[in-house]
């Protein structure tokens, strides 16, 4: 480990350093981010963006005295780094390893949880209240990018900081681009107010020229204020910040750490809220993220000398597949228009922004306006689909409801990285869709087993005549052959794919092929198991629910979601309702807990949702509770 980075084992050690070394520090940092985050992937370019800003605050700060919180953190390695986490570093987003988030479990430094965009203003505001009513006197600071100063709730917090006065620094981190680049009217008034004087300077020229104004003076200056306000409002830009409440100072250089220690230290003696205009370059100090920050904003494992990623696949990706149909459908049917919220490239929608600019819609990150913005455009006709994570789309909840469901509208949600998503962990695990979409009238809900079937749903989705959504798993598809032509599935039919009389495996999603195999494993422990794809978790296939209680009497539900409310807890609801108390059901799935991040793969291994795991479960339950077709093989 180099010299200066050694040295440092929390924030006080930051401040015997001279500017000097805290410069020569902050390269250090960028090394040891681009070595480690090579290794284990991760979010590189933001990270990169902030080093010097991140230096400058916590050796103006006493943290953890001093609260710092992170919106979304994904710009928080380098806070990590001086928080005594260096020597972990290297385990960043593995197993049992550091998060790649901020999180109060992990260190009394991380002053709050993050990991979705728009949050940091109202809990740190919400620090800042409770600070007051205690009596105390820490300084409190929400570090917060421009990209998600586009979000509501960043606004809604900046509205109650200027109406209760409490002390807190905002700083904006502006680097022109969040994941993708910004849109919207704050990006073009940001952009605008890179270019304008500081607020500081402004203000002391004015009062210098009023004040020298013959037969006006100090003492009568006071009565200009309101002139003087107008002339500020004419030179400086920050004028909307202040309306709202707030000092405005800047722009400031983010990567001049002597500049940022002086203004921040100015700042933290300021009362009031005062939101600090930093400008930073996202990726700053390797090249192929200056030049390409969407593309390493998160990236997996990848080669420091040349950027190239290096785990590279021929396998196409569920998102790419569907981002591909929707373009072949858009062709036949000028009435569908795409939507996303500030993820165009994440969720597959990059080429069908490129091929259709007029029915392409980025709505900035704002998932509840996307979702209202969605049935706006579906009361006139069209057929909006809303791409969107599975976690982030938990945002637009009440909309889902009120907007979509309610007035029956044609919205198409397609649900990205549902279920364990791996590394990013429990802020962006996609396991909660199918409880708190099911429950919602009129709302059909799908998941295809591969990406060949992804095809068919979304034909399907397209052409539904009201409220419907399909879910899909992060990462590669199973790799099947496409089929050319695209059919439009008949609604709450499920597929049954093999026959056996011992036990019935219903899956889900990508658990259906977790499913077969588990049924090859238990041939060969002599169960003989029926794997039915359920393709609807609402409506359910009760045809075939009938069925296979009738017939096996012993039932197997498989999800990558958690069990209260999912697929697993409708199949339980439609045995209790129709009085088939008889049968036995085992119903596979993720806890009543947050499930932490690791690989994909073990994650489900351990949640007992791989093969293995399922015909090892399935086994005992047939043993436990006795063979509904006797089996003296398994008896005995």
């Amino acid at each position: 480990m180099s010299s200066l980075l050694s040295r440092v084992n929390s924030p006080k050690d930051l401040k015997s350093m001279s500017t000097a070394e805290l410069e020569s520090l902050a390269e250090e940092i960028r090394e040891f981010i681009l070595h480690n985050v090579g290794a284990t992937g991760g979010h590189l370019a933001p990270s990169l963006g902030v080093v010097e800003l991140t230096l400058a605050l916590h050796s103006i700060l006493n943290a953890p005295y001093d609260k710092v919180v992170w919106d979304v953190g994904h710009q928080a390695y380098v806070h990590k780094i001086l928080t005594g986490r260096k020597d972990a570093f290297h385990t960043l987003r593995q197993y049992q390893g550091i998060s790649g988030f901020p999180r109060r479990e992990e260190s009394a430094y991380d002053a709050f949880g993050v990991g979705h965009a728009s949050t940091s203003i109202s809990g740190a505001l919400g620090m800042a209240a409770a600070r007051d009513v205690m009596g105390e006197k820490y300084t409190v600071a929400a570090v917060i990018g421009d990209g998600s100063l586009t979000g509501g709730q960043a606004f809604e917090a900046l509205n109650q900081a200027g109406h209760i006065k409490a002390n807190l620094m905002v700083i904006l981190n502006d680097n022109e681009m969040s994941i993708a680049k910004n849109v919207g009217g704050m990006a073009h008034y940001l952009s605008k107010l890179r270019t304008t004087p500081t607020y500081s300077r402004v203000k002391n020229d004015i009062d210098y020229l009023l004040r020298r104004i013959p037969a006006i003076g100090d003492s009568v200056a006071k009565t200009a204020e309101r002139l003087k306000d107008s002339l500020r409002y004419l030179l400086v830009a920050g004028g909307f910040f202040e309306e709202l409440g707030l000092t405005y100072v800047g722009p400031i250089n983010g990567h001049d750490i002597a500049t940022l220690q002086s203004v921040l230290l100015n700042v933290k003696k300021m009362q009031g809220p005062v939101l600090v205009h930093v400008i930073t370059q996202k990726g700053k100090g390797y090249g192929p993220a200056e030049q390409s920050a969407d593309k390493y904003h998160g990236i997996g494992p990848f080669c420091v000398e040349t950027g190239s990623v290096l785990k590279c696949s021929s396998t196409p990706t569920y998102t790419g597949v569907f981002g591909q149909t929707l373009l072949e459908l858009a062709r036949q049917d000028p009435k569908i228009v795409a939507i996303t919220a500030a993820m165009p490239e994440g969720t597959g929608l990059k080429a069908f922004a490129q091929q259709y600019p007029k029915r392409f819609f980025d709505v900035g990150i704002a998932e509840a306006h996307a979702v209202t913005f969605a049935a706006g455009m579906a009361t006139q006709g069209l057929k909006p689909v809303v791409a969107v994570y599975s976690s982030f789309l938990q945002r637009g909840y009440d909309q889902i409801f009120h907007d979509v469901c309610l007035q029956k509208l044609p919205v198409v949600f397609a649900i990205d990285r549902a279920g364990i998503v791996g590394e990013d962990g429990p802020t962006h695990h996609g396991v909660f869709d199918f409880a708190y979409l099911r429950h919602i009238p009129g709302m059909t809900l799908m998941a295809p087993r591969h990406e060949n079937e992804l095809r068919h749903m979304l034909k399907t989705a397209v052409e539904f005549n009201g409220p419907v959504a399909l879910r899909y798993p992060r990462g590669e598809g199973a790799g099947v052959v496409l089929d050319k032509e695209l059919i439009c599935l008949k609604t709450g039919q499920a597929e049954m794919l093999s026959q056996g009389k011992d036990v019935a495996l219903l899956g889900i999603g990508d658990r259906v092929n977790a499913a077969l195999q588990a049924a090859d494993i238990l041939q060969k422990q002599g169960v003989h198991a029926t794997v039915i794809n359920a393709r609807f978790v609402k409506p359910l296939d009760e045809g075939m629910l009938r069925k296979v209680c009738r017939e096996i009497g012993m039932l197997v539900t498989i999800e990558d979601h958690v069990l209260q409310g999912g697929f697993g807890s409708a199949v339980g609801e439609y045995l209790h309702t129709h009085g088939w108390g008889n049968v036995k059901l085992l119903q596979l799935g993720l806890p009543d807990q947050f499930v932490e991040h690791g690989p994909r793969k073990l994650l489900l291994d351990k949640y007992g949702l791989s093969a293995e795991k399922i015909a090892e479960q399935t086994l005992h339950f047939i043993r436990e509770h006795g063979v509904y077709r006797r089996n003296a093989k398994i008896i005995n």
